[in-house]
């Protein structure tokens, strides 16, 4: 299988996000891919797309820079989502909601009481 095949929903998902200076090649028997993401949650995000290859350690070299790490990224409320959710996904624990919910006080009122189009602060934990 062609490593730019096994990829794909990594390679798509750096396609949907805001990562500067995005190269993906195919070389020396290797998937590179190098940029920028603007926070750690989007470099995270691709990374967990990466892991769920079996054998990505032998196939792919992958140097994605963070340009800001002030926070741990920002998250736009879908339709479905909710706090824990947000957690679950960003933190690998949906406890850590609180965490979200303190850190966007200025637009949310009720944990329990997000939007869709939100955008909301993903703090560093």
């Amino acid at each position: 299988m062609a490593l730019m095949e096994k990829y794909r929903k990594a390679i798509e998902l750096t396609g949907k996000l805001p990562i500067q200076g995005l190269s993906i090649e195919e070389k020396a028997g290797k998937l590179h891919i190098v940029g920028t993401a603007p926070y750690q949650l989007e470099k995270d995000l691709v990374w967990d797309a990466i892991k769920e290859q079996p054998g990505w350690e032998a196939d792919l070299v992958c140097d994605l820079k963070v340009e800001s790490q002030d926070v741990y990224g920002y998250w736009v409320v879908q339709a479905g989502d909710s706090l824990s959710k947000v957690a679950k996904r960003c933190y690998d624990d949906g406890n850590k909601y609180m965490k979200i919910f303190e850190a966007n006080k200025d637009i949310l009122k009720d944990p329990n009481q997000i939007k869709p189009g939100q955008k909301l602060k993903i703090p560093n934990v």
